[in-house]
């Protein structure tokens, strides 16, 4: 009967802190402070580089061959071989640390083995190396995640990489255990705070569907680049080909004195081609790099976003928090023996859990605060992508200004026409 009663009260007392929360009390509002402590935009982007590259040969044998990637810092200096198992490690402990904050996504290898299906497996890996670089980016980049101990350890580790992280996450808590100001929110954040959050998660999903949309296009345009640089060397091969002497032209073609001068424009016409196509590929790869690549880093940081929304709207902090009294909880037969003690432990637990459900709208806060001083960046993505697009058609209209005609043409027609 006791145990019954304890967790009858228990359940009481959750019902009525829902209801208190729910009706969003009159809070202090706070000006500034850690609320909207959020670096700016230049200091953001320069934090700490990183760099991968993928190692040329696999490791292991026959099909239990894997990828290995070498990850350069800027901070670090020395490089680290990574796996694409430790960055799995590192993403997940990432996750159940920082539950509040924006943790970058990660390529699941069921996508990759789709893209390996697709494509060749070269752009398999690629695309993979440049997926993990965005990850590294986003959290080398965000004010929280950049200065863990995690990070620290996968940055620096020379073996054992996930035996180490795991260490790591053994000896301290979530961020909640751990941040000076966890049980002080509740006076920084402001009444309508729930409203608020509402009102920015819908604004940066619309606003994540619209870059994507931007991202695809741009991205299309860019590849479209590459391939007109195929094929524009392609015809100039073509061209040249045409004109040399493995065509065979017959003793007639070769005597004919227009047979040299068509050889000559050929040649040349081919040679413009070639120029053109050089031209194509080069902008191709700086549009893929300073616009579709950086277009992508935005999209996985808003991305983050929305998976932290939905953690924070399935209730995702509370099953946490359970979890985590879980695997204290007691025996029934210390409740028995200490009902009093135990009815304060339980609690207290509720009351730990409602200053998480506080910590929870004031780390979404700060989050939101970090998408919005991004936004700034993407003007500058667009605009470069507008200057590449001018630069590329600047730069053919020129080169055939300064180029000499290869041939001229002249047409005759009838007297009466």
């Amino acid at each position: 009967h006791l145990y019954l009663n304890c967790a009858f009260y228990f359940h009481q007392r959750s019902s009525y802190l829902s209801i208190r929360w729910l009706a969003t009390p009159k809070m202090h509002v706070a000006r500034g402070g850690p609320l909207v402590d959020t670096p700016n935009l230049a200091d953001l982007l320069q934090r700490d580089g990183v760099k991968l590259e993928v190692v040329p040969e696999k490791k292991g044998i026959l099909f239990l061959k894997h990828v290995e990637y070498k990850l350069f810092s800027k901070h670090y200096k020395l490089p680290v071989i990574r796996r694409y198992s430790d960055f799995s490690v590192l993403h997940t402990l990432l996750l159940q640390k920082f539950i509040y904050r924006m943790v970058p996504p990660l390529p699941s290898k069921h996508v990759l083995k789709q893209i390996l299906n697709s494509t060749c497996e070269r752009d398999c890996v690629e695309g993979r190396c440049r997926a993990l670089q965005r990850f590294m980016t986003l959290v080398i980049r965000h004010p929280i995640l950049s200065v863990d101990e995690l990070v620290k350890v996968f940055m620096t580790a020379s073996s054992d990489v996930q035996v180490k992280l795991r260490e790591v996450f053994k000896r301290a808590g979530d961020e909640y255990m751990t941040c000076p100001l966890a049980t002080h929110v509740k006076g920084y954040i402001p009444d309508d705070i729930q409203s608020q959050a509402e009102a920015s998660r819908e604004f940066i999903c619309n606003m994540h569907s619209s870059f994507q949309k931007l991202r695809d296009v741009t991205e299309r345009m860019s590849q479209r680049t590459r391939e007109n640089s195929a094929d524009l060397l392609m015809f100039g091969k073509d061209l040249r080909a045409l004109g040399s002497d493995a065509s065979q032209p017959p003793q007639v073609a070769i005597l004919h004195p227009s047979w040299k001068e068509h050889r000559q424009s050929l040649h040349g016409l081919s040679e413009e081609f070639r120029v053109l196509a050089d031209k194509a590929v080069i902008q191709g790869a700086r549009e893929e790099e300073d616009v579709v690549e950086k277009l992508s880093i935005f999209l996985d940081l808003l991305q983050s976003y929305k998976d932290l929304c939905d953690r924070h709207k399935n209730g995702i902090f509370l099953e946490h928090q359970r979890s985590l009294q879980r695997r204290r909880a007691e025996p029934l037969t210390d409740l028995l023996e200490n009902p009093e003690s135990r009815l304060r432990q339980q609690e207290n637990a509720i009351v730990t859990m409602e200053l998480r459900s506080y910590f929870s709208l004031f780390c979404l806060h700060q989050e939101t605060q970090l998408i919005l001083t991004y936004l700034p960046l993407t003007t500058n993505i667009l605009a470069a992508f507008i200057q590449s697009q001018i630069q590329g058609h600047q730069e053919v209209g020129n080169h055939m200004m300064l180029s000499p005609p290869c041939f001229t043409v002249e047409m005759y027609w009838p007297d009466d026409k």
